[in-house]
């Protein structure tokens, strides 16, 4: 769900331009920094669905730490901590509903193996609606965040370009050229998100 996790991350900086888009993407994809910390260290772990190959949506993941609910919470807890010390409130608030979005999408997405509390402790029922297992849906999910990602990206790109355009021309420093290189440069940073996108869903749909 990595790609899934990128396009809404794009989605959110089109709407947040003051925070960059490192920030989000790293902050959409935090709980799995955390998994797969805890996975070296022997703390969590994945194991194929019976009869499958372990490929796209193919894993059940005992993540009952940095995937449990509280747990994300708590990760998310700490993001915004981080953020509001170093860039505000605002920032805060929205980092930290990013780093759990993460955790939504695995809901909708995962098996079953979501864990409520740390550990599972008092083995509560797993969450999980299992949408992976219906793998042509789960990878429209994906296609879909991608899409509109890339499109609410280029578009709030492209307003913050012409915004340049007009500051310029305000102090009077505007020439053509720099008046297309706030354009090109919307666009190649539009396409460059968007390679990224489907590269990483390919080699998560494709590589087992």
């Amino acid at each position: 769900m990595l790609a899934g996790h990128f396009g809404l991350a794009a989605i959110v900086k089109s709407r947040q331009q003051q925070l960059p888009l490192w920030a989000l993407m790293l902050s959409t994809s935090l709980l799995d920094v955390v998994f797969v910390a805890l996975y070296f260290l022997g703390y969590e772990s994945y194991s194929v669905v019976p009869g499958t190959g372990g490929g796209y949506g193919e894993k059940i993941f005992t993540a009952d730490y940095s995937h449990s609910l509280v747990g994300a919470l708590g990760i998310s807890l700490l993001a915004l901590i981080i953020t509001w010390v170093v860039w505000g409130r605002r920032n805060a608030l929205v980092i930290g509903a990013v780093v759990f979005s993460h955790w939504i999408l695995d809901f909708v997405t995962h098996r079953g193996d979501l864990a409520v509390l740390p550990g599972n402790t008092n083995g509560l029922p797993r969450l999980g609606l299992g949408l992976w297992s219906i793998q042509p849906a789960a990878i429209a999910l994906e296609l879909v965040l991608c899409i509109l990602g890339a499109y609410f990206y280029y578009h709030a790109s492209m307003r913050n370009a012409v915004k340049l355009e007009r500051q310029r021309g305000k102090t009077g420093s505007s020439t053509a050229a720099a008046t297309v290189n706030f354009r090109q440069n919307a666009i190649v940073a539009t396409l460059v998100m968007t390679v990224l996108f489907v590269a990483t869903l390919a080699a998560d749909i494709l590589v087992p």
